[in-house]
């Protein structure tokens, strides 16, 4: 008889068996109300935590449910105590709701005793002021501020005190887009869209939407725009960002170009739709300084935000959406993971997670490319193997990201994809600009004028370039959906996120079905190995794995001096 997959700890750690024979089905479950941590080949390691059991509350995952499906799969008896913790959690969602009442805002509980204690607590006393009828008045200015507090008590709050409205905005998608090719909101999309908005109510209106790189999640926001018929504002990562989101809005709905903006610093126009960088958020002349843009989310008539990449969202911003709370707010990620550990902070401002699909679902149902993922291992030379042994561990791994004889596994790579569209990805300029240097291929910094951007990113979507080189600039929101190769020549340390984005980038569905490989260079026995590990999690969770090979190996098949 087959053993049980799962074995389930005191210390809220989960271990799942990768061989077993049900640990696609399990991973899925588990992953709903559960993090992974680390991901050794024969053994992944899990986490329960208040945030993953909160978010798993508001997808509607029971309490029951969670504790039954552990039980019914661990190999070994579960700590009662650990059982009761996980109960704990999931009671403390929605034990406290936030309500208008009277133009006030009131907490309630229907547990009284808890409500009072926690209203004597040094960081919630200020916030709170008792009424007659029981519960406590809330300042409307202090939403945020009691929402964020209570969640690090452990006490997150459902907010049901309802939205402004917003300036009202006519809006309607379009049936075909306006260079006349069909278009038709998915179904999973659809879906997102709707757990999002909840029929208008005061349930609905806030939270993240979890979709994998190329799924679309821009369209899930042009749906919510369409849902709340509201002045928006769209918060994305960058210019070329700004551009594309702005594209996509007058491509697919009856908006004009005149209702439609870009605020960046090379244009300050507020429109019914105004699509904005978080850089531009958080520009102030010096550190000590005020934000000159912040005030951006009072004008407008916003009545929906938009947060695209909201893993990414800046300290500032969220300070200011800790004032915004009651305008409809949007979270879109692929990943939900923050490298800063401020995933509270999402889940108490933006809200919780509301829809969630697996990368290998979407795969299986052709809405993504099938993903190959290889890990090439490739030597240090003598030289750099001793300068690598006597400096200092943060030292080690640049010396490691940086080895120039990943330059002969790219000539390899190149060879082999002659045929197929390259992204070149890394961390260091210097190093992407000796590779662009030595193969002779367009490069785009952070310091490439956005116009240059532009046009090289459109030569390559058109076909007039084949392969790319690209920094850490294109992790993020960069529409190239022929892209079907990624070389990662170096990364940022042990960033999860940072590997799912980078992968994201050659997702897009393919013509007859055509694969996608995601190659990653990692020099061999250095401390670059074990921030690849850390880098890989996420996308172990989702289901990738990642074949191991030797440079020898790659440079033999292709060898690099074939390259022209």
């Amino acid at each position: 008889m087959t053993e049980l997959p799962l074995i389930v700890q005191q210390d809220h750690t989960v271990l799942l068996e990768t061989q077993h024979p049900d640990y696609e089905q399990v991973r899925d479950r588990l992953s709903r109300f559960a993090e992974l941590e680390k991901s050794p080949e024969y053994v992944h390691f899990y986490k329960l935590t208040k945030i993953s059991v909160w978010n798993a509350a508001a997808l509607g995952e029971t309490a029951y449910g969670i504790l039954d499906w552990l039980t019914a799969n661990s190999r070994f008896p579960i700590a009662p105590q650990l059982l009761q913790q996980i109960a704990e959690w999931h009671r403390r969602y929605g034990l406290l709701q936030l309500v208008a009442k009277s133009d006030q805002l009131c907490l309630r509980s229907l547990d009284l005793a808890v409500l009072q204690k926690l209203s004597e607590h040094p960081s919630v006393r200020n916030l709170l002021r008792p009424i007659r009828s029981g519960g406590y008045r809330v300042a409307v200015a202090d939403r945020g501020a009691i929402k964020q507090a209570l969640a690090r008590l452990g006490y997150p709050i459902e907010d049901l005190a309802g939205y402004t409205d917003g300036s009202e905005l006519a809006l309607s998608l379009r049936s075909e887009t306006a260079a006349g090719r069909p278009f038709l909101v998915r179904d999973y999309q659809q879906a997102a869209a709707a757990a999002f908005h909840r029929g208008g109510s005061d349930a609905g209106g806030c939270g993240v939407v979890v979709l994998p790189c190329g799924a679309g999640k821009t369209v899930v926001g042009i749906k919510a725009m369409q849902l709340v018929q509201a002045n928006t504002l769209v918060l994305t990562t960058n210019t070329i960002a700004v551009r594309q989101w702005v594209r996509e809005v007058l491509d697919k709905t009856t908006l004009r170009a005149d209702q439609v903006g870009e605020y960046t610093g090379e244009h300050k126009e507020i429109r019914p739709v105004t699509v904005a960088t978080y850089q531009i958020l958080t520009h102030r002349k010096t550190k000590l300084d005020a934000f000159l843009h912040l005030d951006l989310f009072d004008r407008g008539g916003f009545g929906l935000i938009i947060y695209d990449e909201v893993h990414l969202l800046p300290a500032p911003v969220f300070r200011a959406t800790a004032g915004i709370q009651a305008r409809r707010r949007l979270g879109l990620t692929a990943t939900l993971v923050r490298e800063d550990g401020r995933q509270d902070e999402v889940f108490s401002l933006i809200g919780p997670k509301r829809y969630e699909l697996p990368w290998k679902l979407l795969e299986r149902q052709g809405f993504l490319a099938e993903a190959h993922c290889t890990e090439v291992r490739v030597p240090l030379s003598t030289e750099r193997a001793a300068q690598h042994a006597r400096v200092t561990p943060r030292q080690q791994f640049r010396i490691a990201s940086d080895n120039e004889q990943k330059h002969l596994v790219v000539a390899a790579l190149l060879r082999r994809h002659r045929l197929d569209r390259v992204l070149i990805i890394g961390q260091y300029v210097a190093q992407l600009q000796q590779i662009a240097v030595v193969f002779k291929l367009p490069i785009i910094t952070g310091k490439t004028p956005n116009a240059e951007r532009e046009q090289r990113y459109s030569a390559f979507r058109l076909g007039e370039l084949a392969c790319l080189v690209v920094s850490k600039v294109g992790n993020f929101a960069v529409d190239l959906p022929d892209a079907n190769v990624a070389i990662q020549v170096s990364g940022t340390f042990g960033s999860r996120q940072e590997e799912a984005q980078r992968l994201g980038r050659i997702l897009r569905p393919k013509c007859a079905g055509q694969h996608a490989h995601f190659y990653t260079l990692v020099s061999d026995d250095t401390r670059e190995e074990e921030f690849t590990r850390k880098r890989q999690l996420f996308l172990a969770e989702q289901g990738y794995s990642y074949a191991i090979v030797q440079a020898a190996e790659v440079m033999a098949q292709n060898p690099a001096d074939q390259w022209s």
